[in-house]
């Protein structure tokens, strides 16, 4: 007896799209934890920056990252040390606590 195969890549196809959904999601999660990690990097050092030129660090960090980043900063200074958090977007419900990153800058001796 010969077998109809019409319509059998059809069906494997659509058994495929799910695990590209997941991983096509998780691969964003991790570009926004990589965004996080430059966020803060780069709001740390603009915070120590601030320190050294007499200005105010925490409005300094701020002012360093992009809009969308705003809410979910969050810059700590602690004498001439500068620790920023930052929590990346939520593509996934789950991982962005577990992803966010904090960066540290310190401004050196006081002169």
């Amino acid at each position: 007896m010969i077998r109809e195969d019409r319509g059998q890549s059809s069906i494997e196809l659509v058994g495929m799209v799910p695990l590209v959904v997941v991983v096509v999601l998780v691969a964003a999660q991790f570009l926004a934890a990589g965004a996080a990690r430059t966020v803060a990097s780069s709001a740390a050092e603009a915070g120590a920056m601030a320190i050294v030129q007499g200005g105010d660090p925490a409005a300094a960090a701020s002012a360093a990252v992009p809009g969308w980043t705003h809410a979910r900063l969050a810059v700590r200074v602690t004498g001439r040390h500068v620790r920023v958090r930052a929590t990346p977007a939520t593509v996934l419900p789950l991982l962005p606590g577990t992803l966010a990153s904090t960066a540290t800058a310190d401004a050196g001796p006081a002169s």
